[in-house]
Parts: C-alpha cells; sequence; structure tokens
C-alpha cells in the first residue's frame, strides 16, 4: 500500500508539473502574439481613459475588455502580422524637431532616439484617435473624398413681376377748369395711345384760343401795310398766342382747327400719351380740378420688371448685363428669358436679401402685377476645393472635418469653409485634394477625439498623481494595491468607494 501511495504521489507532482509547462507555454505564446514584440506599459477602458490595470482584463464599470497601451503610442493595430514594425525615423523624446534616419544619440543632448512608425499616435496631431473597424461599423463610419470642382452652377431665386416705372405715365391738365365728358370711366380699363380720356372745360384756355384768333386777324391786317416793322410784330404776337395754347398741352391739330374754323374749343379734350391699363382714376363729371390733380395713372405692361431676393452670399456672383431664366407657376410650360439690369446697394435687414431687377419681355400681356416667380441664374466658378457638408462639424468659431489616415486613424482638421453649393461646401483652407475624410459618424468620432486630447493634457502635468502615463508607486508603508483591482494612477480617496471588479 505504501508503495501504490509513493506511485499515486509521484503521477500527481508529474502532472502538475506537466500541466504548469504546458500552461506557460501557452501563457507566454499567447502574450508574445499579443504584444508582438513591442512593450505594453498597462491597460485601459476604451470608454473611460481614467481608468488604468497593470492586467488585461474587463473594465468594472463598463463590462468592456481592457486594450493595452503600448510604450511607442500606438493601439493593437499598429503592430503588423509579422510582430515586427519599420520605423520611419528616430526622434529625440525631448526634443521632438531633432530627427534622424538611424537609431542613435542626440549629439546635442545625449538623449537616446525613439522610433518614430507609421501609425504612432505620439507622432500624429492632438486629437487623432484610432478606432477598430468594428467599432466604425458600430457607430455608422461613412467616407468622402475632398475634391476640385468647378464649371458653372445654378443659384435660384424667389421673385415678383412689377411695373416697369419708366412705362408709368400719370393725366394732369395744366390749366385750371371743369371736367365736362369722362370716356374711360373704370381702373383696369385698357387704353391705346392717343385715345381720348375726358373733355375739361377751361375759361383760360378760351380766352387764349380767342387772343389767337385776334392775333391772326392783326397779322393779316398788317400784311398790306407799308411799314416792315408793323406786320413783324404783329406776326410775333401770332406766334406767342400759339406757343401758349401747346403750353397748355392743346394739340397741333386742335389749334389748326381754331384757326381754320375761326371758333375756338369751348371743350378741350384730353388724349392718352401712351397704350397701357388705368390704374388709379380719379377724373368724374363736373369735377372742378386743378393742375396738382392726378387724374389717370396709365402703366405700360408691355415690358415688366422682375424683382428678385438674393441671398447677401450669392450676391457677388450675380453681375448687371448677364441672363437668367424665369418661370411662373401662373403660366406653366413657359420659359422666359431677363436681363439684370440693376443691383440694389442695400440689404434688406429683415430677410438679409438683396433685391436684384430683371428687365423683360411681356408678350400677349400675360404677365401681371406682383405675380410670384421663380428665377434662375447660371454663374461660371472657377475650380476649388469642396467637401460633403455633412463632413463639416460646425461649432460657431471652430469648424472640424475628420482625414482618415489610414489603418483606423483618424486625425482632427480645423478648416475654413466658404460658399456652399447644393450638398458640398467649399474649403478656403485645412485640406488637400483627394484626402478621405469622414462623411457621417463624425460626431462620435469628435467626442472620442477631445476625451483623448484631454486625457493628452492631464498627461502632460507632472507631479500630480494620476496625471502620467507611469505607473505610480506606492508610498512605504502603505501596502500594494490589489494586482487588476483599479488604477494603480489613482489613489483611494477619503470618502471615495472603490471600484470592485
Amino acid at each position: 500500500m505504501k508503495a501504490i501511495r509513493t506511485i499515486a504521489v509521484l503521477v500527481v507532482v508529474a502532472a502538475a508539473f506537466f500541466g504548469g509547462y504546458a500552461y506557460r507555454a501557452v501563457r507566454t505564446g499567447s502574450g508574445a502574439a499579443e504584444k508582438g514584440g513591442r512593450k505594453i506599459l498597462y491597460w485601459v477602458d476604451p470608454m473611460h481613459p481614467a481608468y488604468k490595470s497593470d492586467k488585461p482584463g474587463i473594465a468594472p464599470d463598463c463590462g468592456m475588455k481592457l486594450e493595452p497601451v503600448y510604450a511607442d503610442g500606438g493601439g493593437p493595430s499598429a503592430a503588423p502580422a509579422g510582430g515586427q514594425r519599420k520605423a520611419l525615423y528616430y526622434r529625440d523624446p525631448k526634443d521632438p524637431k531633432y530627427t534622424a534616419p538611424q537609431p542613435g544619440l542626440n549629439p546635442e543632448t545625449g538623449n537616446e532616439l525613439e522610433p518614430v512608425y507609421a501609425n504612432d499616435l505620439s507622432a500624429m496631431p492632438v486629437g487623432t484617435v484610432e478606432i477598430t473597424p468594428e467599432k466604425q461599423q458600430l457607430i455608422g463610419v461613412k467616407y468622402g473624398e475632398v475634391s476640385r470642382n468647378g464649371g458653372s452652377r445654378t443659384i435660384r431665386a424667389v421673385a415678383k413681376v412689377a411695373f416697369d416705372e419708366t412705362r408709368i405715365q400719370h393725366i394732369h391738365t395744366r390749366v385750371d377748369g371743369w371736367i365736362d365728358q369722362v370716356f374711360v370711366d373704370y381702373t383696369g380699363q385698357l387704353v391705346g395711345k392717343g385715345q381720348p380720356l375726358m373733355t375739361v372745360y377751361s375759361p383760360e384756355m378760351l380766352a387764349s384760343q380767342r387772343e389767337l384768333l385776334l392775333a391772326r386777324k392783326a397779322a393779316d391786317t398788317m400784311k398790306g401795310n407799308p411799314l416792315p416793322a408793323a406786320f413783324d410784330q404783329s406776326e410775333s404776337l401770332l406766334q406767342a398766342a400759339r406757343r401758349r395754347l401747346e403750353l397748355w398741352d392743346l394739340s397741333q391739330s386742335q389749334i389748326d382747327q381754331v384757326l381754320k374754323t375761326g371758333q375756338p374749343i369751348k371743350n378741350v379734350t384730353l388724349y392718352s400719351p401712351i397704350a397701357g391699363y388705368v390704374t388709379d382714376r380719379k377724373a368724374f363729371p363736373q369735377l372742378r380740378v386743378t393742375p396738382d390733380i392726378d387724374l389717370y395713372t396709365i402703366v405700360d405692361l408691355s415690358r415688366v420688371w422682375i424683382m428678385a431676393d438674393l441671398f447677401e452670399y450669392e450676391a457677388p456672383n450675380i453681375h448687371a448685363g448677364e441672363t437668367a431664366r424665369v418661370t411662373l407657376q401662373a403660366v406653366p410650360g413657359r420659359v422666359f428669358t431677363a436681363r439684370i439690369n440693376y443691383i440694389q446697394p442695400q440689404v434688406d435687414p429683415m430677410t438679409r436679401t438683396l433685391k436684384v431687377r430683371l428687365d423683360m419681355d411681356n408678350p400677349g400681356l400675360i404677365l401681371k402685377p406682383d405675380m410670384y416667380a421663380n428665377v434662375e441664374f447660371h454663374v461660371n466658378i472657377p475650380a476649388q476645393l469642396t467637401v460633403p457638408v455633412d463632413a463639416v462639424l460646425d461649432a460657431g468659431e471652430r469648424k472640424t472635418v475628420f482625414v482618415d489616415r489610414g489603418n483606423g486613424f483618424f486625425e482632427p482638421r480645423q478648416v475654413t469653409t466658404g460658399e456652399r453649393d447644393g450638398n458640398r461646401i467649399q474649403i478656403l483652407s485645412g485640406l488637400s485634394g483627394g484626402e478621405r475624410i469622414v462623411t457621417s459618424g463624425n460626431f462620435l468620432i469628435d467626442s472620442e477625439s477631445q476625451l483623448k486630447a484631454a486625457a493628452a493634457g492631464m498627461g502632460g502635468m507632472a507631479g500630480m498623481p494620476g496625471m502620467t502615463n507611469e505607473p505610480m508607486k506606492t508610498p512605504k508603508g502603505q501596502p500594494e494595491p490589489p494586482s487588476g483591482k483599479g488604477s494603480p494612477n489613482m489613489p483611494d480617496m477619503p470618502g471615495m468607494g472603490t471600484r470592485k471588479p
């Protein structure tokens, strides 16, 4: 029995020895594969970078797997499959401006140079983050490209049809009198050029006509006078009387009628000087009139104005003399061509728009004032860098675009934007043509980038416990913290409970 017990003990010891050897081999192999020949400083919670651990495991607060932080500053994806990475160059860790193609020492400071790899976060701009393909798919990351676009584009504006102010005529009488008859007796009536509007009785006009007849009679009498001066004087009086009637808007035919018949015209007829629509009427029978009364307002609608409202940022692309396309809902299927003849110099403070005036023919008088219209301006623009509008995170003074650096790295770039054209916006500075950018999911990337930048800024505050990348040493006389149960860089604070795994 004693021999059997001895053999059993030896078997158990051998099994334990070989099991421990196998476990160590497996653990060593997996660790080598994970590290890939790179030195791991500590493990960190990807959702809460302040939580650090000296061993791999699960974060106690959110349940996420801890990720390693390497000495070169890169993440897990920074190492190639073979475990060895090729350095791009070497730099002085205390003087990053000094670089060299080979390892060695900085001759000025004597510091040992450290390698800089292609995906080394420490060599990238502040705020650059690494996001695994799984996370990218989870937050819905999509990509676009910085492209150089040019050519022509269309600027659309709303407008209204308006009167051509140069084709408005106001009808007055130049003498005092009374209206006898009215031929155009309602607003909106279409009148032709030379059409009679009304008749006016004026005592002054009647007296001037009689003076004309007397001056003509005196001139006829002086024709046989032997004194030439007397004839010239009578002829001058005749021309003066005729000129007075012309200034009072008596037509040549009416003056000739008075001279031919020898009888003055009691009621003088007023005629329309243009063809158009009557938009205002104050002429009524038996009404006493004076020269300051606006009896009729007649508008010629053979040509109209199109008053378009253009946003202030679009105004620099529009110039007088250019043409535009005009369409109206009231006239479906018709496209009109108008020409820009004036751009008002003042912006409407309420709508922030600028009035652009276009001149256009009105065939068949189908366009009526105050009709709504749509105007399309075709403008040529030079080639310029543009990106999708969704790629720009606009925070007022700061506009950010995330650039794909490859292998899951995203770099934030501050950009200056220009004009917007549809779903793309002009980039004045900050990007180069052909760069790959993020167009969707950039808000979540920006959140993580700001957390990384804040953590990097905190890490540079030397002398503060928990604010460095190096594990904090336990003061003498205090017990070592349990391994893997909390961050070695975050000492327990009074009144604060410790997190449990």
